[in-house]
């Protein structure tokens, strides 16, 4: 994304007779966070990018010295900016938030000596994306082991393709490196390929899979999973779902119905990264419709634009649990903004 609107900045900058500025040498995007199924304490956190945040004394002077901004120079950038940002699929409404965000950073403020304006320009919007991606984070082991009784419920939802069932069998996966014991209920009854795709990952995780036939009551399969893990001490039930669209009422009140029978610990909606926008709006009908804790991203490691994780945590005011950043069931790690915020910004990446 940064490297986008930065080469709309510098074109716009240059004017005829004008010697364009050295280019900023190239670096490569972040790798993914990775977490070993070995490691207890999870993915070890980036280390915190270097931008210097919006307001340091190294950016702006409050004396009678420095280059002060022009309003119209801070338009053509929020114009610039927006483009990029729609291009990038972040939604509507996280773009105005920025352009006021940067706007209010921008006005009146000079720059300290040395200082370029695209360097400024961009220590005020890395603070505004953080701002928007740091939603009060949520230990999830903490809030597992403090529990009492077992087991600790979480329900999976989501539409059609997002893969949610493999997320449910990486959670698994996720749990076990942290000492944690748990069991699959195998809710999405509208498949049985997707029963059979459980039942192949528990043997592989060496975790109980508890299913019916297919067609049966979704809610059944799901009260059944709870009673087993309540007569075996199993930490945590994970309850797997049809996918559905958002728009299907039938479906939702599916959802519903298992909300009402297992009344789960915690709701996490599971969305493709790749469907840009489209996974905003289904994570705010879901959210109006049967309520959610927290958002779970996949695929993250082939969406080039970021705009999905953006806009979805902005939109619905829930924090981002975990990202999917490849197939192997330790791909799917805890989110980390910083991480987040260095991928947007990343040189080497035209988002």
């Amino acid at each position: 994304m940064w490297a986008a609107l930065k080469a709309r900045l510098r074109r716009d900058r240059e004017q005829p007779g004008a010697s364009p500025p050295p280019p900023a040498p190239a670096r490569p995007p972040p790798s993914p966070p990775r977490s070993p199924t070995a490691a207890r304490s999870g993915p070890q956190p980036p280390p915190a990018p270097a931008s210097p945040a919006p307001g340091d004394a190294s950016l702006f002077s409050d004396g009678f010295f420095g280059q002060k901004l022009k309003e119209s120079t801070i338009e053509d950038v929020l114009d610039d900016l927006e483009i990029v940002l729609l291009q990038s699929d972040v939604a509507l409404p996280v773009v105005e938030r920025l352009r006021r965000g940067l706007r209010k950073e921008l006005t009146g403020r000079k720059l300290r000596s040395g200082v370029e304006a695209e360097e400024a320009i961009r220590a005020c919007l890395e603070r505004s994306i953080r701002a928007i991606l740091a939603q009060p984070p949520i230990d999830l082991v903490a809030r597992i082991r403090a529990h009492s009784p077992k087991p600790y419920i979480i329900l999976f939802v989501g539409v059609n393709g997002s893969g949610k069932t493999t997320t449910v069998a990486k959670f698994a996966g996720w749990l076990t490196s942290q000492g944690l014991r748990s069991v699959i209920a195998a809710g999405d009854t509208f498949r049985a390929g997707a029963i059979e795709q459980l039942l192949v990952h528990g043997e592989r995780l060496g975790i109980r899979v508890v299913r019916q036939q297919e067609g049966s009551d979704p809610a059944a399969v799901a009260y059944d999973a709870v009673e087993h893990a309540r007569a075996k001490g199993v930490d945590v039930v994970l309850v797997d779902t049809a996918g559905r669209q958002h728009t299907n009422e039938n479906l939702i009140e599916e959802a519903k119905k298992i909300r009402r029978v297992v009344s789960p610990s915690l709701t996490l909606f599971v969305g493709d990264a790749l469907s840009g926008n489209d996974v905003t709006e289904q994570a705010r009908l879901f959210e109006q419709s049967i309520g959610l804790d927290g958002l779970v991203l996949t695929k993250l490691d082939a969406d080039a634009k970021g705009g999905a994780a953006l806009s979805a945590t902005f939109v619905i005011k829930k924090p981002i649990l975990f990202v999917g950043v490849g197939q192997a069931y330790e791909d799917l790690v805890p989110f980390d903004p910083d991480w987040m915020v260095r991928r947007l910004f990343a040189e080497g990446t035209a988002g």
